[in-house]
């Protein structure tokens, strides 16, 4: 990345970010990018190979540490409190010579209370949480990539809503070491990034064991989930849906299987081990700093400190309960990728609440890995997307066959 690239980068930066708000306010930012790519060119000279992210300016969520920057993690409480280690994928980002262009903006403690962040397509719509930050940096062209976590469905949802790609890999493929989890159980790392190609190498980087699987000759047999969860898209969304699922039938085989007809009990499981295990992580700064807490944030704190740990314990079960559920639905029916929408909708109108992640949450208890891509817009331009997710711990087949899609799904 020469001298040039940066001037742009800033300029892209002052054209953009003062009416998205996507990152946390930092003084002296390209002073400290200007010295950290001086370090990269260092470490990596032109006599020595550099790979794909070599140069690439990077968002980081703000519930990752970082060194030299604080983390607030979108809420009031004093920073030095939350601060911590590097997280392990910033220093592997920071090993491939990426840059860290600065602390995207988050929902308090990854939950519900919303940021500062507009939608770039349309300010008076939320960009979607709790990765909003992260999401609204890659639409507004002000990064190629960002850092994101995923406990319910922070980084698919956002990534529809603005029109980006999402990935959320398997539970455990990427390391949290270094975050200011949510509900440990339930946290993936994953990231939002401007195509496939893209979120491919990040995984490549940032996955510990990430390799070529085999590819089959063939192509993916599609399937839809039928039945109580996707009845809870709306109207609009289902229908979108419907008109996707028809466009991919001209060239894939797309079956429809009855699933998960207790998706009720799925929704209150996955809300209770969320609030358990949040009241957990807070046990030590919510006595200290409640009066700092947002409302949603009070009540899922509250909420989680009356679920004793065995029903906690109960609870987890349920999770490999679920993927073996949707494992086995797809070995009976010879499925090799589910089809759902990534939100119930296009972007809600208003800034006070991130919209809901109920179209995500199955897929984030099970610990399936996720590829949300783009799908067109709906009648006033808001963007509308395909959620894509593939069996466990085999992303790399779900990044193969989602890149071909989301080019089938393009608008």
């Amino acid at each position: 990345m020469a001298g040039l690239d940066l001037d742009r980068l800033r300029d892209r930066f002052e054209q953009r970010e003062p009416s998205v708000h996507a990152f946390v306010p930092e003084d002296g930012r390209f002073g400290r990018l200007q010295r950290e790519m001086d370090e990269a060119l260092a470490a990596f000279p032109d006599s020595q190979p550099r790979g794909p992210l070599f140069g690439v300016p990077i968002g980081v969520k703000d519930v990752f540490h970082v060194n030299g920057l604080p983390t607030r993690a979108g809420s009031r409480l004093p920073p030095e409190e939350l601060s911590g280690p590097e997280a392990e994928v910033v220093s592997r980002l920071r090993g491939l010579g990426a840059l860290i262009l600065g602390k995207a903006v988050c929902t308090e403690f990854a939950f519900f209370a919303p940021g500062p962040t507009r939608n770039p397509h349309d300010p008076e719509h939320t960009p979607g949480g709790s990765s909003s930050g992260s999401a609204a940096a890659v639409a507004a062209g002000l990064c190629p990539a960002a850092l994101g976590t995923q406990t319910i469905g922070s980084i698919i949802r956002p990534a529809a809503y603005c029109g980006v790609v999402g990935f959320k890999p398997s539970y455990g493929r990427i390391p949290t070491a270094g975050l200011i989890p949510l509900a440990p159980s339930l946290d993936h790392v994953g990231f939002l990034t401007i195509d496939v190609q893209t979120a491919i190498n990040l995984a490549v980087g940032l996955m510990d064991d990430y390799g070529s699987q085999g590819v089959p000759a063939r192509p993916p047999v599609l399937g839809i989930p039928e039945g109580p969860y996707l009845s809870r898209a709306s109207e609009e969304g289902l229908a979108h849906f419907r008109e996707i699922c028809l466009r991919l039938s001209s060239r894939y085989e797309v079956r429809s299987v009855p699933a998960m007809a207790d998706f009720a009990e799925i929704e209150a499981r996955h809300f209770r081990i969320t609030a358990a295990e949040a009241a957990r992580v807070h046990q030590d700064w919510f006595p200290r700093f409640r009066d700092l807490y947002a409302v949603q944030t009070v009540d899922l704190i509250e909420r989680g400190q009356k679920v004793p740990s065995d029903q906690l314990e109960r609870e987890l079960a349920g999770r490999e309960e679920l993927r073996g559920e949707l494992t086995g639905l797809m070995d009976e029916h010879g499925i090799d990728l589910w089809l759902s929408p990534p939100a119930q909708g296009p972007a809600p109108r208003g800034l006070a609440s991130t919209g809901s992640p109920v179209m995500n949450l199955p897929w984030t208890q099970a610990g399936l890995p996720v590829l949300g891509v783009p799908a067109g817009s709906d009648a006033e331009g808001l963007p509308m997307g395909l959620q894509v997710t593939g069996r466990w711990r085999t992303d790399e087949l779900l990044l193969h066959w989602g890149g071909e899609i989301a080019q089938e799904v393009a608008a």
